[in-house]
């Protein structure tokens, strides 16, 4: 006799909102498995307001309660039980956030929470990387996002460092991160990974994600340092235009993935990490799991 509950994550990031939909498939005896039964992705780019202009400008805060409406719609046919919103960076950073998100409870009858990198960071880790993460190993678990990168650094099996920092694909995209944020990356990894040895990364984000899908491998294989310097070099070598003819990206992910990329490769390179594994996870299905289990 199995029992299956439908619970849903709504993500509001710098670059994109997305919406899950997730199966709970409840068997006594057994774990609970996390079935994803529909995933919708708005490229509403909030980063480029809050980051340029301080503002949700009022097109964008517009595109934003129609996609909530629609959202709150879909949830409504899923039959879906229980939900919750949470807002990252721009959202963060943005002198109206506050209203925004006042605004779309008023029109679209969806609550909306600002949370905090640290907290961020906390829902994307009670996620399933407890599949990856081997206890008699070490690993750098890197979030990029469009305004803000998750840095968490696990060993024996625990979270023993975490940071947040503001440099994300849409700033960079900007030219809004200056050298003095990568020299300050750049000193926490190597003062937090010092004393580890054989570190290996972890990657989240929809640009790994596209990264790790265009190297065709299997899911439980990591790529290597070599690969990802490689496509960086690769990707650069072409025009916007191309990324999306040749390549098949989403115009809002052309843009942004070279920087994405970068990111990744300069915290292989800071931490000695010669590897890194690409789960498919992120805030959304963090928030399903954190949800289930009264974390949030």
């Amino acid at each position: 006799m199995i029992n299956i509950k439908k619970y849903a994550a709504i993500d509001i990031g710098s670059n994109a909102m997305r919406l899950l939909i997730s199966n709970i498939v409840e068997q006594q005896g057994a774990a609970p498995q996390f079935n994803k039964s529909s995933l919708v992705r708005v490229p509403i780019r909030l980063g480029q307001d809050a980051f340029t202009v301080g503002e949700i400008t009022e097109e964008n805060i517009n595109r934003m309660i129609d996609a909530m409406k629609a959202y709150k719609l879909l949830m409504k046919v899923h039959n879906v039980e229980r939900y919750m919103a949470c807002a990252t960076s721009a959202m963060r950073e943005a002198y109206n956030g506050v209203e925004v998100v006042a605004l779309i409870e008023q029109e679209a009858d969806i609550k909306i929470e600002i949370i905090d990198g640290k907290k961020e960071a906390a829902i994307i880790a009670s996620t399933d990387l407890e599949e990856f993460i081997k206890p008699d190993q070490n690993y750098l678990f890197v979030d990029v996002g469009g305004g803000s990168t998750e840095f968490s650094l696990f060993a024996g099996g625990k979270i023993v460092a975490s940071k947040s920092f503001k440099n994300g694909t849409v700033r960079l995209l900007n030219s809004m991160v200056n050298d003095v944020v990568w020299h300050e990356i750049e000193k926490w990894i190597h003062t937090v990974t010092e004393p580890y040895e054989n570190i290996s990364l972890i990657g989240s984000g929809g640009n790994i994600n596209k990264l790790f899908k265009m190297s065709g491998k299997k899911q439980d294989k990591p790529l290597s340092y070599f690969y990802i310097h490689s496509q960086y070099q690769y990707l650069n070598s072409l025009s916007y235009e191309q990324r999306i003819a040749t390549l098949g990206l989403n115009p809002d992910r052309a843009d942004v993935i070279i920087h994405a990329t970068r990111i990744y490769l300069n915290a292989m390179k800071w931490s000695g990490a010669r590897n890194i594994y690409v789960p498919k996870i992120g805030l959304s299905d963090g928030i399903v799991k954190a949800m289930y289990y009264n974390k949030i």
